[in-house]
């Protein structure tokens, strides 16, 4: 079995091969992991320049296809030119099925279809939604053709049926967009390192937006700390819309102000660090395609205090090894704070490590997408 990876996102940065490598480890490590599980993988990427490289068995090729003018940037993915160069790699790889990255591309995943006729293709969500409108039609017609779905949790698909844009009978498989390389370590050198404290020690690390809703965890930490007078939370994040918001609710909130400590932007490979130190992940987000920072949290032993969100209710094994509260809901994310800092935290730790390992690594992902495949390819 010969699988292709493609991609059609073209790096708004312009970076070339080796630093798209870098700052997309998922990339080379899902790859990575097919192949482990005994499928041949090639990977074409769209980039701002032609290279092949090879890593860990697999070939990459870097495919040079033009950025979208601005006017199309605005209109979305799915109004990207057509992947011509990338169609014309294909056909020289001669896959046995392709592997598509994300559904908001349906025009291209319909024009690599056409030209690979036969040839099923697995289209996998990336935090994806369906459109609306006219948007909505050209979304479903370019789809029409391919052979199934993945998405982290099963239930994310139900907004693309309900919308028209998926037929009812592609089979939909769970499969996790990423994981991680992180592992447990010293907690208490964790925290010594990076001077962090809290009894209990909240870990927040995502964008300061409305969707993340960082002002439900300030709320629920003011409450918790009416039975937990040394918790603190730490806030890691890159883009901050909300962040005169934040301000201003912590201007306003002087008894809690002290307990939330707005880190910034922490380069990855320092968070690995921060995810031991703390005794809980805590998340406020609406909506998520698999959440990144709860598979580095999980992969470090660290349990998570999360929103009851499909994606979130399939990594924590519907809450075996992290709370669930309803988005929004600062008064129920407040009592799992309080209940679980009360609970045995080294045993705990212990089964989250072992949770992640059985449920989440990169080699179970290898094995769900080498089953996946076997599926389609049997299917044809």
């Amino acid at each position: 079995m010969h699988v292709a990876h493609v991609s059609c996102y073209v790096d708004s940065l312009g970076r070339p091969h080796r630093e798209l490598l870098e700052a997309w480890p998922t990339l080379a490590n899902v790859a990575g992991a097919v192949r482990r599980a005994g499928a041949g993988v090639t990977v074409l990427q769209a980039a701002s320049e032609d290279a092949v490289v090879e890593r860990d068995g697999v070939r990459f090729h870097f495919v040079r296809e033009p950025r979208p003018p601005f006017p199309t940037r605005r209109w979305g993915y799915w109004a990207h030119p057509m992947p011509r160069r990338i169609a014309d790699a294909l056909a020289t790889v001669k896959p046995d099925l392709v592997h598509f990255q994300s559904l908001s591309f349906p025009l291209q995943a319909r024009f690599l279809g056409k030209r690979l006729p036969g040839v099923p293709m697995l289209v996998q969500d990336h935090a994806d939604r369906p459109l609306a409108g006219w948007r909505g039609r050209l979304q479903r017609w370019g789809l029409q053709g391919i052979a199934g779905v993945a998405f982290t949790a099963a239930d994310q698909a139900t907004a693309f049926f309900d919308a028209g844009v998926l037929p009812p009978e592609i089979p939909v498989f769970q499969v996790l967009e990423s994981s991680s390389h992180f592992e447990p370590g010293d907690q208490l050198a964790a925290r010594e390192k990076a001077r962090l404290f809290g009894n209990p020690l909240l870990l927040w690390a995502a964008r300061l937006d409305a969707n993340k809703d960082p002002l439900t965890v300030f709320e629920a930490v003011k409450r918790a700390a009416a039975s937990l007078p040394d918790v603190q939370l730490w806030c890691c994040f890159t883009s901050s819309p909300l962040r005169s918001v934040v301000d201003a609710w912590l201007e306003r909130e002087p008894e809690v102000a002290p307990r939330v400590h707005l880190l910034g932007h922490i380069p990855y490979d320092d968070m690995e660090t921060l995810f031991r130190a703390a005794d809980f992940f805590i998340s406020g987000s609406h909506s998520e395609g698999s959440g990144y920072a709860i598979l580095d949290a999980l992969a470090c032993g660290t349990p998570v205090l999360v929103t009851d969100i499909p994606p979130f209710r399939r990594v924590t094994g519907n809450g075996a090894v992290g709370a669930l509260s309803s988005s929004g809901d600062a008064e129920g994310m407040s009592r799992a704070i309080v209940e679980w800092a009360n609970g045995d935290r080294v045993a705990r730790r212990k089964a989250v490590r072992r949770h992640f390992e059985q449920r989440l690594s990169f080699e179970v992902i290898g094995s769900d997408l080498r089953s996946a495949y076997e599926t389609l390819l049997s299917a044809r």
